[in-house]
């Protein structure tokens, strides 16, 4: 009895080790594969395409004051504002207009200098004026004081350009720049085109007249600057281009834009600078467009269409394309499974984006949102690890 147990101990012991070794079949282990290395579906696929294609891309962009004509109030001496003339921002002056008076201690004392020199050193006339013109007092006030004898204790400040002027600590909110694009799902800021707006500006209202922080009886020092005058007989359109659509313009080349909701009033003009920044933490490009003979007002919203034309890489839907942090990722087509694949991507043109890398023998899934298992982390394969 015992050697017949230990018997048939024995051969079931054989068996368990034959059934374990028995070698599993290629359709078994592909459905044994986690779900993050491969996808078992029957999604229709699709293939790339090729060929030139010209798309419009579509930029935001803002008018605002051209800062070459722009010009700057500085006190020349240090003192208190007895007067003051200018009341409000974006109040309209003009060239020689009185803006404020200042009573400075150190005019007055040059000035009674200015009279002892006269009595007693007149040979030393001529460098005692250059200095009180230094300090803003005008020729004709120096004479004044000399035939009278009198001391102004008052120094005028005068407007030296036309225009709109406006407070110096306000002065970084008058021109307002372009923001930086939003991020694009291409990953390459080249979302938006014929359709989409490549960049985003905030949204900007037209200059508001606010009233001026400066008080009478305020101090100022000397140089220190207080208003800065716009002129808008020349204005400027700025828009955000993102890095990779600002490599297809050049300076000099004509520009098409139009008020934002008015696509009538087309307009055209030619690019007079291209200036990348960085804000932030982001990249892009500042296009500029001088302006002359315009209607427009500065805080208004624009437009601008750019044809682009792209000769290579190859095309998909965007719906094939999932994004997955700073990847692009496509599901190939293996042996009847789906293999999520790292792919390289540029433009996107209306309901399709551009591939740059080589896919044109690839199978690839037409959805791929619809093989992405949430509770799972996509374990993607790049193109040196491909079989």
């Amino acid at each position: 009895m015992v050697a017949t147990l230990g018997g048939c101990a024995t051969n079931v012991a054989e068996h368990t080790k034959e059934h374990k070794e028995a070698p599993v079949d290629s359709i078994t282990a592909a459905l044994a594969k986690p779900v993050n290395a491969q996808v078992v579906a029957t999604i229709p696929v699709i293939r790339a395409q090729s060929g030139t294609r010209i798309v419009t891309a579509t930029v935001n962009g803002v008018i605002n004051y051209d800062t070459r004509n722009q010009t700057s109030i500085a006190s020349r001496v240090g003192g208190r504002v007895e007067r003051l003339l200018i009341k409000y921002n974006y109040q309209p002056v003009r060239k020689g207009q009185l803006i404020m008076e200042i009573y400075a201690p150190d005019l007055a004392a040059a000035q009674r200098e200015l009279l002892m020199v006269a009595r007693e050193r007149p040979e030393m006339l001529t460098a005692a004026k250059e200095r009180l013109q230094l300090m803003g007092m005008a020729s004709p006030q120096i004479n004044q004081v000399l035939a009278s004898g009198n001391i102004l204790y008052k120094v005028p400040v005068y407007a030296n350009g036309d225009g709109y002027i406006l407070e110096k600590t306000a002065a970084a909110a008058a021109v307002v720049t372009p923001t930086a694009p939003a991020a694009a799902s291409s990953g390459d800021g080249m979302s938006g085109m014929s359709g989409g707006s490549a960049a985003a500006p905030a949204a900007t209202a037209s200059p508001v007249a606010t009233p001026v922080m400066l008080r009478e009886g305020q101090y100022v020092s000397a140089g220190q600057s207080l208003f800065t005058i716009y002129t808008a007989k020349d204005l400027v359109a700025e828009f955000s281009f993102p890095p990779a659509l600002a490599t297809t313009v050049k300076v000099g080349q004509q520009l098409l834009f139009y008020p934002a909701g008015d696509q009538n009033n087309m307009q055209t003009g030619k690019i007079g600078l291209i200036e990348p920044v960085f804000r932030n933490g982001q990249n892009f490009t500042v296009v500029r467009v001088y302006m002359q003979g315009h209607e427009q007002r500065p805080g208004m919203l624009l437009m601008a269409s750019v044809p682009v034309v792209y000769t290579t890489g190859w095309w998909l839907p965007k719906t094939a394309v999932w994004q997955l942090g700073n990847e692009m990722v496509v599901f190939k087509k293996e042996k009847g499974v789906y293999v999520p694949t790292v792919i390289k991507t540029g433009a996107q043109a209306d309901d399709q984006i551009q591939v740059n890398t080589d896919i044109s023998d690839w199978e690839i899934a037409a959805n791929a949102a619809y093989l992405v298992d949430s509770e799972s982390f996509i374990k993607t394969v790049g193109k040196d690890k491909q079989p």
